[in-house]
């Protein structure tokens, strides 16, 4: 099969995704396609290096602990510095990636920036939320990151949040009724159009870089692109696994070396075997809690895989304690537990759903 004949580019023009076609919103702004920000992981990170190749080379590594996904499945765009040597970074699976860039090139879109849509929320204090309700979801920018979820769950990720006492929020839009804790409102009715032509002007993320970067894409160019892709992403992780492997082991050694020196001092009359890491472990407490980032990615991931049913699912409440996450949600169409459930599947999210003699669903999803 050909590959498809491509429009002819267009000057401009803000774009969304409905489905699988793209429309437009607002034909004055810079040439941008707002991707849902469910499918996009965004992470602060630290990257202390002098020059923007070494964050580009080094980014992978800093963030591979904090993803569920192999680093070599994913798409990974390094943004702009949010503070001093922390950049704002954005994770997107390489099969959904390859579809946003193929749409884009097929609508004569190839020189367009993709950015996730929380983006064009104007960022606040890095303590602060801010809440955008529209079309039955909501965009939360936290601090200079965020995430989108469907709105009924905004509640339940409030109350769950760690340190929520530490921040304000301000709402803006039209959060649906149940949505908000007691006593909240919104604070207005959206954002005008021109301040969120200057935020996409210079987006703080934009996803096309790499093997995405921008083009003005020939009819034939997605095809040879998605080829590269390939042939390249496979002579790349050869030499990369070589090199890793060699500066891993030489740092191994070291850090070995540090640790057993280590232990010397601090538990001296402790004998440390050939199994370094077995024992060291049992000298370690045990953790107190799990990690005060937790509860976020993991309520993303929820929101993500269950964003096609929340026409059909009305949250009741959510609790976060020891990396589970427990939903009770209403629900009356026939089989919606088992939608749910396949739905979970499908996103590779680690939950268990089971049906309540009064009818409700329970969801209990574990984090990584």
């Amino acid at each position: 099969m050909g590959a498809p004949d491509l429009e002819a580019p267009r000057a401009g023009g803000i774009w969304t995704l409905a489905g699988d076609r793209l429309i437009i919103v607002d034909a004055s702004g810079p040439a941008t396609i707002l991707v849902p920000t469910e499918q996009v992981r965004l992470l602060e990170v630290d990257l202390p290096l002098a020059s923007h190749a070494k964050r580009l080379a080094a980014v992978a590594f800093a963030i591979e602990d904090r993803i569920a996904e192999p680093v070599e499945s994913v798409h990974i765009a390094l943004g702009q510095e949010v503070g001093p040597k922390r950049y704002l970074v954005g994770v997107v699976s390489h099969a959904v990636m390859a579809r946003w860039v193929a749409m884009a090139d097929a609508a004569g879109l190839g020189h367009a920036a993709i950015v996730p849509d929380v983006l064009t929320v104007p960022a606040s204090a890095a303590d602060a939320w801010n809440a955008h309700f529209a079309d039955g979801r909501v965009l939360v920018r936290t601090g200079y990151g965020g995430f989108a979820a469907p709105a009924a769950l905004f509640r339940s990720a409030y109350e769950n949040a760690p340190n929520k006492s530490d921040f304000e929020v301000v709402v803006t839009g039209d959060p649906p009724a149940g949505a908000l804790p007691d006593g909240w409102k919104a604070d207005g009715a959206a954002y005008s159009d021109e301040p969120v032509r200057e935020i996409l002007a210079k987006p703080t993320l934009d996803l096309r870089q790499g093997l995405y970067a921008r083009t003005g894409a020939s009819p034939s160019s997605l095809w040879r692109r998605l080829g590269w892709i390939v042939a390249l992403g496979a002579a790349a992780h050869i030499v990369i696994a070589t090199a890793d492997t060699l500066m891993l082991r030489s740092i191994a050694d070291r850090r070995a070396a540090d640790t057993r020196a280590l232990v010397a001092t601090m538990a001296t009359g402790v004998a440390i075997g050939d199994d370094l890491v077995g024992d060291v472990t049992t000298l370690l407490p045990a953790a107190a809690s799990a990690k005060a980032d937790a509860f976020l990615p993991l309520a993303s991931r929820v929101s993500a895989a269950l964003a096609p049913l929340a026409g059909s699912l009305g949250v009741r409440s959510m609790t976060f304690q020891a990396n589970t996450l427990t939903m009770d949600a209403d629900g009356s169409e026939p089989g919606l537990a088992t939608r749910i459930d396949a739905a979970l599947k499908a996103a590779s999210v680690d939950a268990t759903v089971t049906t309540a003699s009064d009818g409700s669903i329970r969801i209990t999803a574990r984090g990584a």
